[in-house]
């Protein structure tokens, strides 16, 4: 199924990254009417759907045909395709040869389904990946783009997966740390990106800011320590909710968790109810969802009224959260997992910490120093403008894609 993309135009970008805009329209200009399509899961929920939702339309301002399209599938199929990703990321559990057939025969149906008139197309995380196993397009170029962290996979499900994943011509990791065979001698590092016009990252008026804490009953006179993550074991917010006792120990601090229910993760809802449980009855641990109305906008009013970020995943394929928050002028304190260890310059831009006592620790050590807090900040900002903008990202993509069809 295609995706109805909104407009955008890489000159709108030039304020943040003139460099970059102009290396991007010499590139286009080589590829001009390269027909690219990237191929994931949902166009609702998560980073990847984000992320295709910048990068796509500013391919196609910089002059590729570039298309996006998703699955079409039942629920049972995505209840397996969150196993692969827990797989992926070391969990140990089975998949049934009945689940693998799931699994391949909705990607077979998929490959008739969507349109892979291509030059290039681009599949997003496990979900798709045997699409290209069953098209037509036997002309196109296949690139895998790898979302989360595979540096310790349960190897007999990585085995499997990727034993008929031969037709890929590039591997895209967030590391180079999480790639293994057959992958490393066609891997490359690709770190994600956040769009800062985005309306989760675009800057927002005073008035507007005072609305979004006024509607979700946040306290403009006490700190705000604030977790942006999905409902999933991986993210360990009951760690984040013991950060946030520890701290209220010594500072009266609200905590907010922030997060939306992916139309792909049938297991999140279950995983929220345990959450809220265990969080009880504390009218300062706030849980601002798309259930109660948070948008993308309502998300950035959020991060900006934040005093600082909070990240308590013990395995994270990148967490573009992290540059979310930091572009807000707020350092974030978390466990320097997977990508999270590179975005976060440890005592320059935040904390990376492993214990749920040093988290919180560390928290506190801001919550006591303002101008230490503020420096901090600013150091963020200024690491994400350098490194994670979406103009960096659509660069890698095209100079990727220019590697292959040559």
């Amino acid at each position: 199924m295609a995706v109805e993309l909104p407009m955008k135009k890489l000159d709108d970008y030039r304020i943040f990254a003139e460099e970059d805009v102009e290396e991007i329209r010499e590139l286009g200009q080589q590829l001009r009417g390269l027909k690219v399509v990237h191929v994931n899961a949902t166009a609702y929920g998560g980073g990847v759907a984000e992320l295709l939702m910048t990068i796509v339309p500013l391919m196609r301002d910089a002059g590729l045909d570039a298309r996006w399209e998703v699955l079409e599938a039942p629920a049972e199929f995505f209840n397996v395709t969150k196993k692969l990703h827990n797989t992926l990321q070391g969990a140990n559990i089975e998949i049934s040869d009945e689940e693998w057939a799931l699994y391949e025969r909705v990607n077979e149906e998929n490959a008739k389904k969507l349109n892979l008139d291509a030059d290039v197309v681009i599949i997003h995380d496990p979900q798709p990946a045997y699409v290209p196993l069953y098209s037509d397009g036997k002309n196109a170029k296949y690139i895998w783009r790898c979302h989360i962290d595979t540096s310790t996979p349960n190897m007999k499900v990585w085995n499997r997966l990727t034993s008929k994943m031969g037709f890929y011509q590039k591997a895209l990791f967030h590391m180079m740390d999480y790639v293994k065979p057959p992958f490393d001698k066609i891997a490359v590092e690709f770190p994600p990106s956040i769009d800062p016009l985005s309306h989760k990252n675009m800057e927002m008026s005073e008035q507007e800011l005072k609305k979004v804490a006024d509607r979700y009953g946040i306290d403009l006179d006490k700190p705000l320590m604030t977790v942006v993550a999905r409902f999933d074991p991986w993210k360990d917010l009951f760690s984040a909710i013991d950060v946030y006792r520890i701290v209220k120990e010594k500072h009266d601090v609200q905590l907010a968790i922030v997060s939306s229910m992916a139309k792909d993760d049938p297991e999140g809802w279950i995983f929220f109810e345990d959450v809220l449980r265990y969080a009880g009855t504390d009218r300062d641990i706030l849980f601002l969802t798309d259930l109660k109305g948070v948008g993308h906008k309502e998300v950035n009013a959020i991060q900006r009224l934040s005093t600082l970020g909070l990240h308590t995943a013990t395995r994270e394929g990148f967490g573009l959260v992290i540059s979310e928050m930091m572009w807000k002028n707020h350092p974030v304190v978390a466990r320097p997992v997977g990508g999270v260890k590179i975005q976060i310059d440890d005592g320059v831009s935040g904390y990376l910490r492993n214990d749920v006592k040093e988290l919180a620790d560390a928290v506190s050590n801001l919550l006591e120093n303002k101008s230490l807090l503020d420096e901090m900040g600013k150091k963020a900002k200024e690491k994400v403008r350098k490194t994670y903008l979406s103009t960096a990202n659509l660069k890698r993509y095209l100079k990727v894609i220019e590697s292959i069809v040559d």
